[in-house]
């Protein structure tokens, strides 16, 4: 592990791209997924939103923030 300190607004800035990762990831499995369905069944996957991916990255935030 580096012994360098991050900003605040670094870490929020790392969390924000994990947190966009996270649900990247999602939804790629949600189409994939659509993709395995007779087409006539498959329903279209609603795209994340600004505030999913703050969701994320609280969600992300409230965990590093723990002490134990």
């Amino acid at each position: 592990m580096s012994d360098v300190t991050k900003s605040g607004y670094e870490v929020r800035t790392d969390l924000l791209g994990m947190a966009i990762g996270i649900l990247d990831a999602r939804d790629s499995r949600r189409f994939d997924n659509e993709l395995l369905k007779e087409e006539t069944q498959r329903d279209a996957v609603e795209p994340y939103t600004t505030e999913d991916v703050l969701t994320e990255a609280e969600k992300l935030y409230s965990f590093v923030q723990k002490k134990n």
